[in-house]
């Protein structure tokens, strides 16, 4: 995978670290046994997912190769 510079960008970084954060602050209010801080966790977390794809759509993600080309790079490595 890393060959292909998979999730080496800033959408990818940006979700995956507020989606983070919102597991840490959900898994702290689980033990709390606080529901509504939980559910604001769950949110965070969903709310990486959705910025990591907005700034996709912007550009900030990885671009998407053509049939052709994710083809000719699987026959070349083989």
């Amino acid at each position: 995978m890393s060959g292909s510079s998979h999730g080496h960008t800033l959408a990818a970084w940006t979700g995956v670290i507020i989606s983070f954060i919102g597991f840490c602050v959900a898994g702290v209010f689980m033990v709390m046994a606080n529901v509504v801080g939980f559910w604001a966790g769950m949110v965070i977390t969903v709310a990486g997912a959705v910025v990591g794809g907005i700034m996709h759509l912007m550009g900030l993600g990885q671009k998407r190769m053509g049939r052709a080309a994710v083809e000719q790079k699987t026959d070349g490595a083989a």
